[in-house]
């Protein structure tokens, strides 16, 4: 299992530069076996839902029950950790990692390109595969 030191040490320039720790909406949401992992507060979630059953299962999680609820996370799937502005997402994606979840994702960028990903034209093109 990785540590928390063993994951810090592996974001090297190259891991950021390349991209290796985030995953495009539009990418996460035409990928199979998958999780959408929302850290945002309750009252966000509350206010404003993602139902993504045409793409993912979703996982609402606030980020500070996020330790104490990690058995309902799979790492068997692909997680994709998304909040409205990244830090939160960025949080949880280390400690995944540094409880030895290897498929996890940031889903960057809040919600603009989350909600250009789900537009009805691409909706329509992921419903008709």
């Amino acid at each position: 299992m990785n540590n928390l030191d063993n994951v810090i040490e592996e974001m090297d320039f190259q891991y950021f530069g390349t991209g290796q720790h985030k995953i495009e909406p539009e990418q996460f949401l035409t990928k199979e076996n998958t999780v959408f992992l929302d850290v945002r507060a309750k009252e966000e979630t509350e206010t404003v839902k993602f139902n993504l059953e045409h793409h993912c299962e979703v996982l609402e999680i606030p980020t500070d029950e996020v330790p104490a609820r990690i058995n309902e996370i799979p790492k068997v799937k692909l997680i994709g950790v998304f909040c409205s502005a990244g830090v939160r997402a960025a949080i949880i994606f280390t400690f995944l990692r540094s409880k030895g979840y290897q498929h996890v994702k940031i889903i960057p960028g809040g919600y603009p390109p989350l909600m250009q990903a789900i537009m009805p034209g691409k909706l329509y093109k992921q419903l008709n595969k």
